[in-house]
């Protein structure tokens, strides 16, 4: 049985607090985690409270996470990797944590012990970027090249070996059914491959900017992309050639994503934000927390889907109670905007709080205000 996300709320009266001196205090989210060096990878445990990080002088974490002030720890670490290390994923009976790294390798990772069970030393000929899970068996790594390779972890070969991008590949996602694997690049196109037929389908047209993160919504039915030029690009399921919407936040970028409900995901941005936006009606909800003046580089929610995980250049790792997130209805978020105009804060530790510049109000000018109704909502909206 899953461990259930510890989020409860601190509500004890300053009398209570007394007399249960020797009680660890009860937090709304985790305590940040502080590393030596940026994060470039970030995944939850598929049933724990474990949080694994890989950062960019290739030692990869494992974390177990409380919302008990004082007992989120380390578990244990690793420094096999050469070079940074870009991406990592559990398996899914959690047993596993799967790394690849800048030194073209991909490692496999006993959870329990933190024992590297597996090395493919030279599994690309430059560096991987990115790693999908498919299954229990088959994984896929993404290079800076631009090639696609499918994995049987059962075997030292690529079952799969495909080159259709002609830069790096930033994210990949996958259907329902393990068949069609979608790659965001920085050639600006989305790309189509089949993995069941071990097959190139297709290239969409080229988009401005890197395409830097690709995922699935409204029941599989839109495909969403985030680019370098802080615009979420939309496709219809099987019309991947063009567009069908396109949605600009006004950040700097659209650096990674993470689906939070079917309507719901998250960005994170080089200008630290990390943003809630809505899908079809396409809406910037608000703002879920920030690394202030510092770029965010990975997003991951967690098993329970009551925590999103970010790492930025500033060496945290830090926690947000999604909550009031999953509350907010499209509807009621456009009247409250009507009145306001402000970016909408929609955690207690959005906007300000104890760890963030004492100068952060200055920079609330700057946040991007959702676009006008005409401009956000689709023509083919759902």
């Amino acid at each position: 049985m899953a461990a259930p996300c510890e989020t409860d709320t601190d509500t004890d009266s300053d009398t209570e607090a007394g007399t249960e001196a020797s009680e660890p205090r009860e937090r709304d989210t985790p305590e940040d985690i502080v590393l030596e060096a940026p994060a470039n990878g970030l995944a939850f445990h598929p049933a724990r409270n474990l949080l694994a990080a890989g950062d960019v002088d290739g030692d990869v974490f494992v974390f177990e996470y409380s919302c008990r002030e004082g007992e989120t720890k380390e578990l244990w670490s690793s420094g096999h990797h050469l070079k940074s290390c870009r991406d990592l994923a559990f398996s899914e009976d959690g047993r596993k944590l799967i790394t690849v790294s800048k030194d073209k390798a991909i490692h496999i990772l006993d959870v329990e012990q933190g024992r590297l069970d597996k090395r493919i030393s030279k599994a690309h000929g430059v560096a991987i970027n990115s790693l999908l899970l498919v299954d229990e068996h088959l994984l896929a790594t993404g290079d800076d090249s631009g090639r696609i390779r499918l994995w049987d972890q059962r075997k030292e070969s690529p079952i799969m070996d495909l080159r259709h991008h002609e830069e790096y590949i930033a994210d990949m996602a996958l259907d329902s059914a393990k068949k069609m694997l979608l790659t965001a690049s920085g050639d600006g196109c989305l790309g189509v491959f089949n993995i069941k037929r071990h097959r190139f389908e297709l290239l969409s047209e080229a988009q401005n900017g890197d395409l830097t993160s690709v995922t699935l919504m409204k029941r599989g039915k839109k495909v969403a992309c985030g680019s370098s030029e802080g615009t979420i690009y939309l496709f219809n399921w099987n019309g991947f050639g063009a567009t069908s919407d396109r949605f600009a936040l006004k950040a700097e970028s659209v650096d990674c994503m993470v689906p939070v409900t079917d309507n719901l995901l998250c960005t994170g941005s080089t200008d630290g934000i990390i943003r809630a936006v809505n899908i079809l009606p396409n809406r910037v909800v608000g703002s879920v927390g920030q690394h202030a003046g510092e770029p965010v580089e990975q997003l991951a929610l967690s098993h329970c889907g009551q925590l999103l995980a970010s790492s930025g250049h500033d060496h945290r790792l830090k926690f947000w109670n999604m909550t009031e997130l999953r509350s907010v209805v499209v509807d009621d978020y456009r009247k409250r905007k009507k009145k306001g105009g402000q970016l909408q804060a929609l955690s207690s530790k959005a906007w300000g709080m104890d760890d963030f510049f004492a100068g952060l109000k200055e920079e609330e000018a700057t946040v991007p205000a959702p676009v006008d109704d005409d401009e956000e909502e689709s023509e083919d909206s759902d």
